[in-house]
């Protein structure tokens, strides 16, 4: 528990828990055995139940400039970062991420600073792949489907990659990462799942350990922090409009005009 004092600067996470339950304390606080939706922790002010459990407080208030990082860290990057640990990103590993909105792109971060020796991102828009590669991801591929597959083969020898963190969250994305890992390997899925059906007896011959869900954002707060504070990220690069709050229904449009995975 986290005893919050008036005034300071916090962090938290789309879920509310009470970081005490068995699931908690597994390191699963999204399933919390009490949580409640908050719906997003980026906001001057908010009322957050359970908000011992759920906060972290910084050693002091930030600057201005590491604002959109700290936003970051308390959904996008936090979703990026469960995606490379529940994918079982080693030191040294060969990593593939699917999807390069704002949650792939966080996660090509989070394989390189979990130590990925080789990144392949999946990704078709030009000005993406640039963060992408800033991040650490050392390939690119383009193409989707069976040709995606197929490059990716291409690059790890016939072999597949030790980790693929899925971050879309459709038939073909979720199908192309299980696809892409090598026998043995790991596959996250973090993109909520839209019209996902997987088939079981192709599963069980791809031979892989498939993991997802909601992230547990919270579990991961004061190490994401830590990282921010000391600058070896800064994952509020993934934002390239900022809006007052007046204009939100602009905001919401600009998305919607945002090129899709």
């Amino acid at each position: 528990m986290t005893k919050i004092k008036p005034g300071q600067f916090v962090i938290g996470s789309f879920f509310a828990s009470d970081n005490t339950c068995p699931n908690c304390q597994f390191g699963y606080q999204s399933s919390c055995q009490h949580r409640e939706f908050v719906g997003g922790a980026q906001a001057p002010m908010l009322r957050v139940p359970l908000a011992e459990g759920t906060l972290v407080a910084t050693s002091d208030v930030p600057s201005k400039d590491l604002i959109p990082s700290f936003q970051a860290v308390s959904d996008v990057m936090g979703t990026g970062w469960f995606a490379a640990d529940a994918a079982n990103v080693k030191q040294g590993s060969t990593v593939v991420v699917v999807g390069d909105g704002a949650v792939g792109l966080l996660a090509v971060l989070s394989a390189k600073q979990m130590g990925a020796e080789r990144i392949i991102a999946m990704s078709r828009h030009e000005s993406r792949q640039k963060i992408a590669r800033e991040f650490g991801a050392t390939d690119i591929v383009a193409e989707r489907g069976d040709a995606g597959v197929a490059r990716v083969m291409e690059l790890t020898r016939g072999v597949g990659a030790h980790s693929v963190l899925e971050c879309v969250g459709t038939q073909e994305s979720m199908a192309q990462a299980i696809r892409c890992a090598r026998r043995g390997g790991y596959v996250s899925y973090v993109g909520v799942p839209h019209g996902v059906d997987l088939k079981g007896e192709e599963l069980f011959y791809a031979h892989v350990h498939l993991h997802g869900g909601p992230a547990p954002v919270r579990r991961f707060l004061p190490k994401l922090i830590d990282l921010v504070w000391s600058g070896n990220i800064n994952p509020g690069k993934v934002f390239d409009l900022t809006l007052p709050l007046d204009q939100v229904a602009e905001g919401y449009r600009a998305m919607g005009r945002a090129p899709r995975d």
